[in-house]
């Protein structure tokens, strides 16, 4: 997210608000908004996406006298954007109930296709398939806000544990193990689901 060429930049715009200013921060929520919403978009309900951006913003309101502009202002509101998606989940753990028997052979396909390929790009590929966010969003409503966050970060949209480490405030070594043991978790929740359903129980 790069600074309007046409106005002050994100810097002096933090400095407005913090010196009293209060209106001026009406210009960052407009030039970050669709940024933060595209954001939360990747792993809220869609019921709950515009409640959670307006608390995104209360929260860089709140913390723009921690800024100090040694980071990028978009990478910043990144940071805490994700970190309240990761205290929703923390809140309403296995928020929605769907069962697994509402899906259909193509959900059952999608499986065993997932399944036969351990490798972390066939969950990135899929990931925009609506046979794969349906049993994936399944999937994810049965981990922990932990366990949901990394997959989302690292295998889902692709980012580096690093910079999954930076966005939710963890150590790079946490993360590392985090999403070897989340996606085992994930892998087995889903081996045992397709069982089940060739089982036909």
């Amino acid at each position: 997210m790069n600074n309007d060429a046409c106005g002050p930049s994100d810097a002096e715009i933090v400095r407005q608000v913090v010196s009293g200013n209060v209106n001026a921060f009406e210009q960052l929520l407009k030039r970050y908004q669709n940024h933060v919403l595209i954001i939360v978009k990747k792993h809220l309900p869609h019921e709950h996406v515009l409640d959670t951006a307006q608390d995104v913003f209360m929260r860089v309101y709140q913390s723009l006298v921690t800024f100090k502009g040694e980071s990028n202002f978009g990478q910043w509101v990144s940071t805490i954007a994700v970190r309240t998606c990761y205290d929703f989940w923390r809140k309403h753990s296995k928020f929605r109930e769907f069962p697994m028997s509402h899906f259909t052979e193509k959900h059952q396909v999608w499986l065993e296709e997932s399944l036969s390929d351990s490798s972390s790009q066939s969950f990135h590929e899929s990931g925009s398939k609506e046979e794969a966010k349906e049993v994936l969003d399944w999937a994810l409503d049965r981990l922990s806000a932990e366990d949901r966050m990394v997959l989302e970060l690292v295998y889902l949209e692709g980012h580096s544990v690093k910079e999954a480490a930076r966005l939710l405030g963890w150590t790079t070594a946490n993360v590392k193990v985090r999403s070897f043991r989340s996606r085992r978790k994930l892998y087995n929740l889903l081996s045992k689901q397709l069982k089940h359903r060739r089982r036909g129980t």
